[in-house]
């Protein structure tokens, strides 16, 4: 049996939402390369580096709750259009910086904007489609971020290498602008008829998205500090230069990660067809076996080794994009997507982005960079083995959701008992 056809309402909504999302991640990595140009000329420490990182983590985990909250009770669409508006003009006054001050003061900016869009975004795509196909459509999703990623990386080396690093900011603030004016045309993704709204404490009584927190801390904390420190790793013992790093890193990361989401958002649909926990169990397979190619490449002796390893290791890594998206989205119900979301990324940005900015360079401090790298490895490693936890999780209880009710739960307040067991191989559209 084929795959349903994609309507011309789905292909907009979803390639609209994969181009932001690759501009939301231009702007947020575009300043790890101009690392050591900003050191140098505000004179800085890792740890001072870290910190320039945490703030953006910061204000993006306190702003995700109240946002993503929002964007379940009014427009998704207004949401994700106004939040372009904001971090794009935040990015560009990061170009102007005076100070070390200012230019934290600008990245927190970044936050607030891109707080708002991957909650709203992502409720809005999974509202779109079926869930049969809802791994794979979030893999594109994704896969905008992994462009975005790598396309940050290159931009801010190559830029910064010609015209200087406060250039990077003016070039990469410009496309959200318009981008934004794109999205304000985008169809309102309708709600399902009598939906009501879901209580946060609902979401905390299913245990296999406590898991998938507690696994996310792990996840988010190896991935954010590949992702601030792996570009000043290269340069300082594996011999890059800045553009070298942009250019090279860049584009493996881009062909990697690309690779990998295709994969394993396709695995992980089919997977889900057979299992109801097959979703999580890729994302533990694919972290499980990067771990080993990514201490290879930290350790090679040459580059072309360290190439090869680094392109494995982040092919399989990638696997989670995608599937973990599904995996939150399949546990909760439609009306609580925005804010199961929102929940996530305050918790992983507040308490295992933040620490992954500040703690690996500390440790870098105190030891070398490689030690952090270390680190990072450790948690990932970690990260992959309480996923399979949330494997055993919906094995014994299956995907339960907060079902719908019209009346007060067994205690007599207005909540929504937990016990709707959702068949993996279901395709309605959700």
């Amino acid at each position: 049996m084929g795959e349903p056809r994609f309507t011309t309402y789905q292909i907009r909504i979803l390639v609209c939402l994969a181009l932001v999302n690759l501009v939301n991640y231009v702007d947020r990595q575009v300043i790890y390369p101009l690392f050591p140009l900003v050191a140098r000329d505000f004179s800085l420490t890792y740890t001072e580096l870290g910190s320039l990182a945490g703030a953006f983590s910061l204000v993006h985990a306190l702003g995700s709750l109240p946002l993503g909250w929002l964007a379940d009770r009014v427009s998704r669409k207004k949401v994700v259009s106004y939040s372009v508006f904001f971090w794009s003009g935040a990015t560009f006054l990061s170009g102007i910086a005076g100070s070390f001050r200012s230019l934290v003061a600008a990245r927190a900016l970044v936050g607030v904007g891109e707080a708002a869009y991957t909650p709203a975004g992502t409720a809005m795509i999974t509202a779109s489609f079926p869930r049969s196909l809802r791994a794979r459509v979030q893999g594109i999703f994704d896969t905008g971020m992994f462009l975005g990623g790598a396309g940050g990386i290159a931009l801010g080396g190559i830029i910064a290498a010609h015209w200087g690093w406060r250039s990077a900011f003016f070039v990469v603030g410009i496309p959200g602008l318009l981008l934004a004016l794109c999205l304000f045309r985008l169809p309102e993704v309708k709600a399902v008829k009598q939906e009501r709204a879901v209580p946060v404490r609902d979401l905390f009584r299913i245990p296999a998205y406590l898991m998938v927190l507690i696994s996310g801390w792990f996840i988010t904390f190896a991935s954010n500090s590949y992702i601030i420190w792996g570009p000043t790793f290269v340069q300082q013992y594996k011999g890059f230069n800045v553009e070298e790093t942009g250019i090279i890193l860049g584009s493996l990361l881009v062909a990697s990660g690309v690779l990998g989401v295709a994969a394993g958002a396709a695995l992980a649909d089919r997977l889900a067809g057979k299992f109801v926990w097959g979703r999580p169990l890729t994302v533990a397979m694919g972290f499980l076996v990067s771990c080993p190619l990514l201490v290879c490449a930290f350790r090679a002796p040459n580059r072309p080794f360290l190439l090869i390893s680094f392109f494995a290791g982040v092919f399989f890594m990638a696997w989670y994009h995608g599937p973990v998206t599904a995996t939150i989205h399949d546990l909760t119900p439609s009306r609580a997507h925005s804010t199961a979301m929102a929940i996530y990324y305050f918790w992983v940005n507040l308490f295992a982005t933040l620490p992954a900015a500040w703690l690996t360079g500390k440790v870098a401090d105190v030891y070398d960079l490689q030690t952090g790298m270390y680190v990072a490895v450790s948690s990932q490693a970690l990260g992959g083995v309480c996923f399979l936890g949330v494997v055993y999780l919906i094995h014994r209880h299956g995907l339960h959701a907060p079902a719908e009710s019209s009346g007060p739960d067994e205690n007599g307040e207005d909540g929504i008992p937990l016990g709707s067991l959702q068949s993996p191989g279901d395709a309605s559209p959700v």
